[in-house]
C-alpha cells in the first residue's frame, strides 16, 4: 500500500504546530500466539530501527507497501515516516526487546488525512511476525487514534495479490467497500464501530488471552529465579522447588538460577528428582529457551533479571515475591518496571506477591506454588489475588475433599488478572466451574463482557472484598469511583455472576456446582430426619425463592430399611426438580443410611440433591454412589440446612438466568454518531447549551420538547400562542423547577387569562424561594419558562453518568422525592441488551405504577424501554458525556415526552475502550 506525502520536514525536525506526543495511544498487547508486545506513537527517533526494520523486509513485502523494490528507506523518507504532527499524519508502531536487549519495530501501521473526515492508511509488519495477529491489532489502535482526531472513514490501495492484507480488512467487521482500478484494490473502511467489529475485536482478545494463559499453565520447560539475599527469599525459593519438582512430569525441564545447590537439593529430594534439574549462577549462563520463569529474588533486582531473561524467550513470568506496589511509591515504580520489561520481552506477568499457580488438567500436571502438598485433581477453576487468601481457601477447599482443575493467585494483579483466567477457562474442557475472589475489579466493563459470555457455558461465583467493590487493597491500582454502591451488584446480575457473601459460601456453591446437575426449576422435595428439620428447611427455601412441593418425606433415625426406601423414593419420585436433605441423629443413628439412601436415589434419578448430614462437610464417600451409566454421583454435604438451601436458591436463580432469553444488543434505529460527535467537538466542557442538548439528543432519536424562556408575561403569552393550548408554567430554579407543591410548577393553563394570572401569581409566590437572586431594586429576579403540556401519564427519570471506573453507569426510576430518599432506582452498565433494558424499567420497586396500579391506564413501557436504550447507546459511544439527565420524562399509554434534559461534557478517560490491551 502506498502513501504519498509532499510535505516534508528537514530532517531531526518536528512538525510545525503538531500535538503533544500522545502517550495515551502506548499500550501492552496480547497477540495472536499468547506474546505480548509494545504499541506506540513513532518518534524522531525510531528512524535507525525503522531502518533496520525496513533492511529485515524481504523483497516481496516491501514490494507489497511501496509498489516499487526499495533496499533502504531514504533520510527523506525516514524523516517524512518519523516526524508526525500525531494529528494529520500519525503512525503506531509494534515494538519487541531483542536478544541483545536493544528496541525492534516488528509492525508500522500510519494514516496520512487526505480530506477533513478521511486518511490514507498503510500497514507493514515484519516478515518473522506475520500471523501473529499484528496487523488487526494495529488496525484497532490506530482506527481508535484516527477516530479521536476526527477521522471517520479511512481508504487503502492494496494490490490485488496482496491477500493477507485484503483480509484483514474484510475480517476486521467495519463496513467496507471496495472497487479496482489500474491493477489497483482501493478500499474503504468506515471507522464507525459496529456491533460485528466489536465481536470481531472480542473474539480476537479472547482467544490470545486464552493462549496466554494456556502457556502459564502448560509449560515444558521452568526457571526458577532466587536471590541469595534474605532467608524469606531462600524460603520462597525451596518451597516454590518443591513445589515444582512434585509438579513435574516426564520431559519437563527444570532450570534454577541463585538458588545453592545443597538448598535444591534439599528441596528437590523429597520428590526423588535430585539429579533432573539444571542450575546456573547467573540467567546469562542458561542455553536455549523456556517457557516460565518462577521468581523469588529481592524485589529491587527483579526488573534488572527481567531484561536479561528476555533471551530465553519465555512467555510468562511468576512473581512470588513481594516488596512491590504494596510498599509505597518506590514499589510502584518498581512494578512499573518489571512490566514494562516482561511485555517488551513477550511475556505476561502473574504476580507480583503471588502465591502462584497450578494445573491438574488430564493432560498436564504443573505445580509453581508455595503450596507444599498437591490438591486432587477436579473440575474447579479458581482465581485468588492475594497470597494470604489463597492458603485459606486452598486449606478449605482440601478439608472439603473438593478437585481443582486449575488455580491461579494474581497477588498485586499488575498484569494477569480474572479476566485472562476466564477467557481461559471457557475453552477448557477440564474446567466446569469457575471460582473468583476478586479483591479489586480494574477493568469492570470487560469484566462485566467476559463474564457474561462465561456464564453462559459455565457457572461463574464470585466473592468481593467488600459488598461494593469499592475497597483498594495495597499494591492494587484500581481507578477511584463515585457509582453507587448497587452499581457492581447490578453488573454481576446482568452477567450472570452468581455473588456469594464471602469465601465459605463460595465454596459452598461451587461444591454444589460440580457435582450436581443444574436444576430445571424451583420446586423442593424436602427429605428430613424430622418434622422440625423439615420446617426449618421449608422456611429457609422460602426464603432463598424456593418452594416446597408435596409432603415432606420423615425418614426417622430407627425407621427399618424397607421404610427408609420408600420414603426416599416417594421424595425423589414427586413433582420436584430439586432435593434437600437433612439428618441430625438425636439417638446417633441411621446417619450411615440415610446418606447411602439418598446418594442412591439421586444417581438413580439425576435429580441435583443437597444434603445436610451431622459430620460431613464438602464432598464424602458416605453421599456417593453410581449412577446407570457408571459415573459416580457425590451429593455435596453442608455444615447447616441453611447453608444447604442458600447454595441452592443461588445455583437455581443462575440456572433460570442461563436458560432466560437474554435479549439482542441495543440497536436503536435512527441514530447518528458522527452528527453526535460533531455537536461534542464542537462544544466546550461543561453544562452544554440547550440547543445543543436538543441536538445531541436528537441524532440519538431523542426528542426533547421546546420550553421557551420568556422574561415577562407578554412573551410567557406570546409563547404560549406559538406553541399551543394547554401550556405549562415552570420556574428555572434548579431547587423549584419540578416542584409543584412548593409552587414551582403550574399545569394544564388553557388560555391566555389564566396564564397572567399564574403568572403574576408564581412570581410573587417564588420570590420568597429564591433570595439569593435580586435585581438593583430590590426585588426578586424569578426566572420562568413555558412548554406545551405533554399527555398525562407518568414521570419518570433517566440518567447517565460517566465513572472512571466503570465508564457510563445508567439509571432509571420513577420521579419524587420519595423514590430518591428510598433509592428506589435501577442501574445498568453498558453494553446493554434488550432484556437488560427491560428488566431496568421493571425492577425498581415503583414500577407497578407503569402497568396499570390499583386500575390506572397502562403507561407505554415499550417507549420508555427504547428511551433507556438511546440513552445506554448516546452514553456508549461518546465518553466525554460526563452526566446526562432527562428529567422529567412523561411516560403517557402512548409515548413518552421528554420535557427537560441536561448534559455535561468533560475529558474523555474510559478505561475500556475499542482497542485491545493489556492494563497500563
Amino acid at each position: 500500500m502506498s502513501s504519498a506525502d509532499d510535505d516534508v520536514q528537514a530532517e531531526g525536525s518536528t512538525t510545525p504546530g503538531a500535538e503533544p506526543y500522545p502517550v495515551d495511544w502506548e499500550a501492552d498487547v496480547v497477540l495472536r500466539d499468547g506474546s505480548t508486545a509494545h504499541v506506540r506513537p513513532i518518534r524522531a527517533d525510531d528512524r535507525e530501527t525503522l531502518q533496520r526494520f525496513h533492511r529485515r523486509q524481504s523483497e516481496r513485502s516491501t514490494y507489497m507497501r511501496f509498489f516499487t523494490a526499495m533496499e533502504q528507506l531514504s533520510p527523506r523518507d525516514l524523516t517524512r515516516f518519523t516526524v508526525l504532527d500525531h494529528r494529520d499524519r500519525v503512525a503506531l508502531v509494534a515494538v519487541t526487546v531483542a536478544p541483545d536487549g536493544s528496541e525492534e519495530i516488528i509492525g508500522v501501521a500510519r494514516f496520512d488525512r487526505i480530506e477533513a473526515d478521511e486518511a490514507e492508511v498503510a500497514f507493514n509488519v515484519s516478515d518473522s511476525h506475520q500471523g501473529r495477529g499484528l496487523a488487526s491489532v494495529l488496525l484497532e489502535h490506530v482506527a481508535v487514534a484516527a477516530r479521536e482526531v476526527g477521522i471517520a472513514r479511512f481508504t487503502a490501495e492494496v494490490l490485488p495479490q496482496n491477500g493477507k492484507m485484503l483480509a484483514v480488512f474484510r475480517e476486521a467487521g467495519y463496513e467496507t467497500t471496495q472497487h479496482v482500478d489500474d491493477g489497483i484494490v482501493t478500499v474503504s473502511i468506515d471507522l464507525d464501530p459496529t456491533e460485528r467489529s466489536r465481536q470481531v475485536m472480542a473474539d480476537r482478545e479472547h482467544r490470545a488471552e486464552a493462549r496466554s494463559m494456556l502457556g502459564l499453565f502448560t509449560p515444558g520447560s521452568v526457571l526458577l529465579l532466587a536471590s541469595a539475599r534474605g532467608t524469606a527469599h531462600a524460603r520462597e525459593a525451596r518451597l516454590a522447588a518443591a513445589a515444582l519438582a512434585g509438579g513435574l512430569v516426564r520431559g519437563q525441564r527444570l532450570v534454577v538460577v541463585g538458588l545453592p545447590a545443597l538448598a535444591v537439593r534439599d528441596a528437590l529430594g523429597t520428590h526423588g528428582t535430585s539429579d533432573t534439574f539444571e542450575r546456573y549462577e547467573t540467567v546469562d549462563e542458561v542455553p536455549g529457551t523456556v517457557d516460565l520463569v518462577v521468581v523469588t529474588a529481592r524485589a529491587a533486582d527483579v526488573p534488572a533479571a527481567v531484561v536479561s531473561l528476555s533471551r530465553l524467550a519465555p512467555r510468562g513470568l511468576v512473581v512470588l515475591s513481594q516488596g512491590f506496589a504494596e510498599t509505597g511509591d518506590e514499589g510502584v515504580r518498581l512494578q512499573r518496571e518489571l512490566v514494562r520489561a516482561a511485555h517488551a520481552g513477550g511475556m505476561r506477568v502473574v504476580g507480583p506477591a503471588s502465591y502462584g499457580l497450578f494445573a491438574r488438567r488430564p493432560d498436564a500436571t504443573f505445580d509453581a506454588t508455595l503450596r507444599a502438598d498437591p490438591l486432587p485433581s477436579g473440575t474447579i477453576g479458581l482465581f485468588c489475588q492475594s497470597a494470604p487468601t489463597a492458603v485459606t481457601v486452598l486449606a478449605t477447599v482440601e478439608r472439603r475433599g473438593l478437585g481443582v482443575s486449575s488455580f491461579l493467585s494474581a497477588g498485586n494483579r499488575a498484569d494477569v488478572s480474572g479476566n485472562d483466567l476466564m477467557q481461559f477457562w471457557h475453552d477448557d474442557d477440564s474446567t466446569t466451574v469457575v471460582g473468583l475472589y476478586l479483591e479489586s475489579i480494574g477493568n469492570p466493563r470487560k469484566f462485566s463482557r467476559i463474564a457474561r459470555r462465561l456464564s453462559l457455558a459455565k457457572p461463574v461465583v464470585v466473592v468481593t472484598a467488600g459488598r461494593s467493590g469499592h475497597i483498594v487493597p495495597p499494591g492494587h491500582t484500581v481507578r477511584a469511583t463515585r457509582a453507587p454502591r448497587r452499581t457492581l451488584e447490578e453488573m454481576f446480575r446482568q452477567a450472570g455472576v452468581i455473588r456469594a457473601e464471602n469465601t465459605h459460601q463460595l465454596l459452598d456453591i461451587v461444591q454444589l456446582l460440580a457435582h450436581q446437575p443444574l436444576p430445571r426449576g424451583r420446586r423442593v422435595g424436602v427429605l428430613a430426619s424430622s418434622e422440625y428439620l423439615a420446617a426449618i428447611v421449608a422456611e429457609a427455601a422460602g426464603a432463598a425463592g424456593l418452594v416446597v412441593t408435596g409432603t415432606p418425606g420423615i425418614l426417622h433415625e430407627d425407621a427399618p430399611d424397607d421404610e427408609a426406601r420408600r420414603v426416599v423414593d416417594a421424595v425423589y419420585d414427586d413433582a420436584c426438580d430439586v432435593v434437600v436433605a437433612v439428618h441430625v441423629p438425636v439417638l446417633g443413628g441411621g446417619v450411615a443410611r440415610f446418606g447411602a439412601e439418598v446418594a442412591r436415589a439421586a444417581a438413580r434419578t439425576g435429580r441435583p440433591t443437597v444434603a445436610s448430614v451431622l459430620g460431613h462437610h464438602g464432598i464424602v464417600p458416605a453421599l456417593s454412589a453410581t449412577a446407570p451409566d457408571g459415573s459416580t454421583v457425590h451429593v455435596p454435604a453442608y455444615s447447616t440446612p441453611e447453608d444447604a438451601v442458600l447454595a441452592l436458591g443461588s445455583v437455581v436463580r443462575y440456572a433460570s438466568w442461563r436458560s432466560g432469553d437474554h435479549g439482542e444488543p441495543l440497536a436503536p434505529t435512527g441514530v447518528d454518531a458522527l452528527a453526535a460527535r460533531r455537536v461534542i467537538e464542537s462544544a466546550d466542557d461543561g453544562p452544554l447549551p440547550t440547543e445543543d442538548v436538543r441536538s445531541l439528543l436528537a441524532s440519538y432519536g431523542i426528542e426533547l420538547w421546546e420550553s421557551v424562556h420568556v422574561e415577562d408575561v407578554e412573551e410567557a403569552v406570546a409563547a404560549a400562542r406559538r406553541l399551543g393550548w394547554p401550556v405549562a408554567l415552570k420556574s428555572t430554579a434548579e431547587s423549584l423547577r419540578h416542584r409543584a407543591d412548593l409552587g414551582g410548577v403550574r399545569l394544564n393553563i388553557a388560555d391566555e387569562a389564566e396564564l397572567r394570572a399564574d403568572h403574576e401569581a408564581m412570581c410573587a409566590a417564588l420570590a420568597e424561594h429564591v433570595p439569593a437572586s435580586r435585581r438593583p431594586d430590590g426585588s426578586a429576579d424569578v426566572q420562568l419558562e413555558v412548554q406545551r403540556m405533554a399527555p398525562s401519564g407518568v414521570a419518570c427519570v433517566v440518567r447517565s453518568t460517566e465513572d472512571l471506573l466503570y465508564g457510563p453507569v445508567i439509571s432509571f426510576g420513577l420521579s419524587g422525592d420519595a423514590v430518591d430518599l428510598l433509592d428506589d432506582v435501577s442501574y445498568g452498565v453498558p453494553p446493554l441488551t434488550t432484556t437488560d433494558v427491560a428488566q431496568m424499567v421493571r425492577s425498581i420497586r415503583a414500577a407497578p405504577r407503569l402497568f396499570g396500579y390499583k386500575g390506572l391506564p397502562e403507561a407505554d413501557a415499550a417507549a420508555v424501554e427504547d428511551l433507556v436504550a438511546r440513552v445506554s447507546q448516546l452514553a456508549d459511544d461518546h465518553p466525554e458525556i460526563s452526566s446526562l439527565e432527562l428529567y422529567p420524562v412523561v411516560v403517557a399509554e402512548r409515548g413518552a415526552a421528554v420535557l427537560s434534559a441536561r448534559v455535561t461534557l468533560g475529558a474523555a478517560n474510559r478505561n475500556d475502550g475499542l482497542r485491545r490491551a493489556l492494563p497500563q
